[in-house]
């Protein structure tokens, strides 16, 4: 799960660069930043979930 999460998010990150996904938030190409911040979180949280 820990290394699915980072390749998820890089693919959705070039997918909003490409296409964006027009739901709150991430209207504009340049928001793709806050996909990897959810991404980051989302890492975190399944570390945490290990232990």
């Amino acid at each position: 799960m820990t290394k699915i999460v980072p390749l998820l998010g890089i693919f959705l990150m070039l997918l909003h660069l490409i296409w964006p996904f027009n739901v709150p938030g991430l209207r504009q190409r340049r928001d793709f930043w806050k996909i990897a911040v959810v991404m980051g979180i989302a890492i975190v949280f399944t570390a945490l979930l290990r232990e």
